[in-house]
């Protein structure tokens, strides 16, 4: 039975391709494994794959009896429900190490990255793996979506290397038209619903015992929320709250205007508000924030921890 490699749960494009991509290095080393999801594929994804002609992995709720490779993340609560009962072979992210245990030594590769899948170029050039141009065009634009064109804080030079080097295998040119093209696929509402958008791209964390999702929505323009779609959004956010969580978190972000809306409803709205240097009001703006992973996440788990 081939292990399988697995993305986070509500797969955003750097889990999905780091799955293909992992998939193809870990071959490459002559190992039995195969592409999974947590999800399909959301419409920025969906664009890359079909750009590219790539197949998305499979989709699969359970793990129990299986040997498992984990890409781009390392918490229990973005894993299956019965991730307990299956084998850890490895782990590739550019997070911080999250709560999963193993119960015999795993290889594990975390680095402070802006891309799961710049830390899978550079493991496929320390391998001397091969990568196709399909492979090559979809990691250079989930380096493009993870760094927001290179405008995230979290954006290293080795992501910029790693791109321009899958570009040149990629045959493409122009990284900018590519990264608006995606942008403006990930920017498309049309037919989704309030709880669509707001899991999109959602991770629950366990912060000091607290559990807290936090959403997060890439546009071009925040002017496609319209006052009434961002009104069901609140609504939504505030139910999704009521399913077990501490706090429920939407952030907005302007990939133009590099900044962020925060929709916010929690058991303590001005800890979290406060943990972003920020007063709860109708309408809460974070200048300059455009990671959840480096500008959100680790400020709320230090407000939680006081």
């Amino acid at each position: 039975m081939s292990a399988l490699v697995l993305g986070h749960k509500n797969p955003d494009t750097d889990s999905i391709v780091s799955a293909l991509a992992a998939t193809n290095l870990y071959r490459g080393r002559g190992f039995d494994v195969k592409a999974v999801a947590q999800g399909t594929p959301a419409p920025e994804t969906a664009f890359v794959l079909e750009r590219f002609k790539l197949q998305a992995p499979e989709v699969v709720t359970s793990v129990a009896g299986q040997e498992v490779y984990l890409v781009d993340f390392s918490d229990l609560a973005q894993a299956p429900a019965d991730f307990a009962e299956a084998k850890l072979l490895g782990i590739i992210d550019h997070h911080k190490l999250g709560d999963v245990t193993s119960d015999s030594p795993v290889e594990c590769f975390i680095w402070p990255v802006g891309c799961s899948n710049t830390v899978i170029k550079m493991l496929h050039d320390y391998y001397k793996v091969a990568i196709d141009p399909a492979l090559a065009g979809a990691m250079l634009c989930a380096i493009l979506s993870d760094t927001v064109l290179f405008k995230s804080p979290t954006c290293t030079e080795q992501d910029k290397q790693a791109a321009y080097d899958l570009a040149k295998i990629a045959g493409i040119e122009d990284l900018q038209a590519l990264g608006m093209e995606m942008f403006k696929a990930k920017s498309n509402l049309a037919g989704a619903t309030p709880r669509d958008l707001i899991f999109r791209d959602f991770k629950d964390f366990d912060m000091s015992g607290s559990k807290v999702g936090i959403g997060q929505l890439e546009l071009v323009s925040l002017d496609l929320i319209t006052p009434e779609l961002k009104a069901q959004l609140k609504d939504e956010l505030a139910k999704v709250k009521g399913e077990g969580r501490h706090s429920a978190l939407l952030v907005l972000t302007d990939i133009m205007e590099e900044g962020s809306e925060l929709l916010l409803v929690s058991d303590d709205a001005d800890k979290v508000a406060g943990a972003l240097k920020a007063t709860v009001s109708d309408k809460i703006w974070l200048p300059g924030v455009m990671s959840r992973k480096k500008q959100v996440v680790p400020f709320l788990e230090q407000a939680f921890k006081a």
